[in-house]
């Protein structure tokens, strides 16, 4: 069986090492040449953790190879996997233009009966629209059937999300696109959810916007135990125990980012808007997120009333530990209220730097250790839980900052050795420590 993978991104290369490494022959396609030969070389285009190594090791035993020629990669492939980007359009629905491209270079250089799978996030009834578009264009006399198969990898864990899935869901609308399916994923030993292909569609979205829905309710809740005196923590804790519940997406924070959960919530709002329905808790849940970015930046301002001036130590850029994504960051749009304020800002991130100066090439300066931002700073903002910046203890920051205030958004220390530190310390829905309070 011969596998092309039209994308190199997240899922696209992810899907091709992955499925290299349960000994499939695969050729991932890419427009951009110098990213082929740096993929050549065992480099990955994009920080995961495993990947490099994985990418390596089956390019160099000639299961995986990389291609700009997809003319060549679709002509006789038995199945394409499309995992090329669907980005947010300024109105929030799905921009497929990189789909439909695929589709278009599918069609005309596809010389044998094929399977098209469409592994991108895409809107509830687009399958239906690429089979159409394929059928309605292809050149040679071939039968072309699309799948639905969406992916649930997390950025940070990516490989182990693919080869140990929770589930692999599949929508087909035929027995013969079906049985491809299963024949590739026989080698996963994972359960497959077979259904029709708006279904799988919607598994995406719904499972997506849920686990956005999650965090946008207990950012609620958290913010609401600071006005009556609870402590998130405790309560989360307390829910957990509910196997209903669970304890997955409790952490209160600076809300979620990334390149899923902002994209796909935005994405089902714009597309029940457009049939004529209003999903609330979706709309609630982007209204919930945007506000709570800036969560620490409206209690910075009334600690210090103005910024002007002040040494600011950012820790932690990116939207989550273990990726260099700035997708939907709450770093970035709180760094550039900071620069209206006319702050000094040093920033700090062990992955996420090289990304950021693409952003912010001159505006903030950047070192190379937490102590070097924390030096003769008059306040810190935490905006990723890093177990670099986990690990600083607290002595270190009264040590190294002139004024020791800390606005911690990943909810990082316990209030209460914060308190024994003699630290100022601002975090999610637990009670605030000021020790001196002072402009």
């Amino acid at each position: 069986m011969k596998i092309a993978v039209a994308g190199t991104g997240y899922v696209g290369l992810v899907t091709g090492v992955c499925l290299s490494e349960l000994g499939l022959n695969v050729i991932c396609v890419d427009i951009d040449e110098k990213k082929v030969q740096t993929m050549k070389n065992g480099i990955s285009p994009i920080y995961e953790p495993g990947l490099d190594e994985l990418m390596a090791k089956n390019y160099k035993c000639g299961r995986l190879n990389f291609t700009t020629n997809y003319v060549d990669a679709y002509k006789d492939a038995d199945i394409v996997f499309i995992g090329v980007g669907t980005p947010e359009r300024e109105d929030g629905s799905a921009n497929l233009d990189y789909v439909f491209t695929v589709c278009e270079q599918i069609s005309e250089n596809v010389q044998k009966d094929c399977l098209v799978v469409v592994k991108s996030t895409v809107p509830i009834g687009t399958n239906d629209k690429v089979e159409e578009f394929l059928k309605e264009r292809v050149k040679h006399n071939v039968n072309i059937e699309v799948a639905s198969n969406p992916e649930f990898l997390s950025q940070g864990t990516a490989i182990k999300d693919t080869l140990y899935a929770k589930r692999i869901v599949i929508g087909v609308e035929s027995k013969d696109a079906e049985y491809k399916l299963r024949e590739v994923y026989e080698r996963f030993n994972q359960p497959i959810v077979v259904t029709n292909r708006r279904s799988a569609e919607m598994i995406k979205y719904a499972s997506n916007d849920f686990l956005a829905l999650k965090i946008s309710f207990i950012n609620e809740i958290a913010n609401f135990c600071e006005i009556v005196g609870a402590d998130i923590e405790d309560v989360t804790k307390g829910m957990s125990y509910d196997a209903r519940i669970g304890d997955k997406f409790l952490q209160a924070g600076l809300g979620y980012g990334g390149s899923c959960f902002p994209k796909d919530t935005k994405a089902l709002h714009w597309l029940a808007n457009d049939n004529g329905y209003e999903i609330k808790t979706i709309k609630a849940t982007i209204e919930v997120n945007e506000n709570q970015k800036y969560k620490l930046f409206r209690k910075s301002k009334e600690r210090f009333g103005s910024l002007k001036g002040k040494k600011v130590a950012v820790l932690g850029l990116t939207f989550k530990p273990g990726t260099d994504d700035l997708r939907e960051a709450p770093s970035i749009p709180n760094i550039r209220r900071l620069l209206e304020e006319k702050a000094e800002i040093v920033v700090y991130d062990p992955v996420g730097e090289d990304n950021f100066k693409k952003l912010f090439p001159n505006e903030v300066s950047y070192v190379n250790t937490p102590k070097e931002a924390l030096k003769d700073a008059d306040l810190v903002f935490i905006f990723t839980e890093w177990e670099e910046i986990k690990q600083i203890s607290l002595a270190t920051y009264k040590e190294l900052m002139k004024t020791p205030v800390i606005f911690d958004g990943r909810n990082c220390y316990k209030v209460q050795d914060a308190a024994e530190s003699g630290i100022d310390y601002y975090s999610i829905g637990r009670k605030e420590v000021v020790q001196n309070k002072m402009n």
